[in-house]
């Protein structure tokens, strides 16, 4: 049997004695020998299961301590929680990454950054149909948040920007015919403006309006 498939096994098995509460939240778990001989399996292969349940939220390793229960069952996916998600949940998921993002991007843009951001905006501007709309509007926002010069924000945006782009599509495709397609040109130029000059404050509250507005289309659309 390939070692994964074992892993995984012994993953289910540790699981299953968490579940039950033959290890209790709070409690650490036996040594990997002791682990391995219980499970009839190696030390490498406890090793890879831990390290399946700790990414999982099950477990946590403290250096010098052990490993110990910290939840009952896993985390739920992210990727399926996202997919889950109402538009409106993702907007206001926007709110939280990059008003913060738009403060420190006021904060730490670099010329580069402001000639991307002249880019996007120009690129939102010309853009034709509603995905090249919102693929656009998408790349500004993610400038914005490259300005802000912070990889967790940078990563934060980017595990959700395809179910942002989803969203958007979905909302756009709900409208009634012949209706305009939301523009809120005047907002991204206000971002861009306060992001060039360097006041955080601005920015945040620029952002903070427009995603409210967005929040509140989605959530009582016309």
């Amino acid at each position: 049997m390939r070692r994964y498939p074992l892993a995984e096994q012994a993953a289910e098995l540790l699981l299953a004695r968490v579940t039950d509460g033959r290890l209790a939240i709070g409690g650490r778990l036996p040594g990997e020998t002791a682990l391995a001989a219980e499970l009839g399996v190696g030390r490498s292969t406890v090793r890879e299961a831990i390290r399946e349940l700790a990414g999982r939220g099950v477990l946590e390793s403290r250096q010098g301590a052990g490993v110990f229960v910290v939840a009952a069952e896993p985390a739920e996916d992210w990727d399926a929680v996202l997919r889950r998600s109402r538009i409106a949940d993702v907007v206001e998921g926007r709110v939280a990454v990059e008003v913060e993002a738009a403060r420190l991007a006021a904060r730490r843009r670099t010329p580069n950054d402001l000639r991307t951001l002249r880019r996007r905006l120009a690129d939102r501007a010309e853009a034709g149909g509603d995905a090249a709309f919102v693929d656009a509007d998408l790349r500004f926002h993610r400038a914005v948040v490259a300005a802000a010069h912070n990889p967790v924000i940078a990563e934060m945006f980017a595990s959700f920007a395809p179910r942002i782009r989803r969203a958007m599509l979905d909302f756009l495709a709900a409208r009634r015919p012949g209706a305009a397609r939301p523009d809120a040109a005047d907002a991204h130029r206000a971002i861009a403006e306060a992001v060039r000059d360097r006041d955080p404050d601005r920015a945040a509250a620029v952002s903070r309006a427009h995603l409210d507005q967005l929040l509140a289309a989605v959530t009582d659309p016309p």
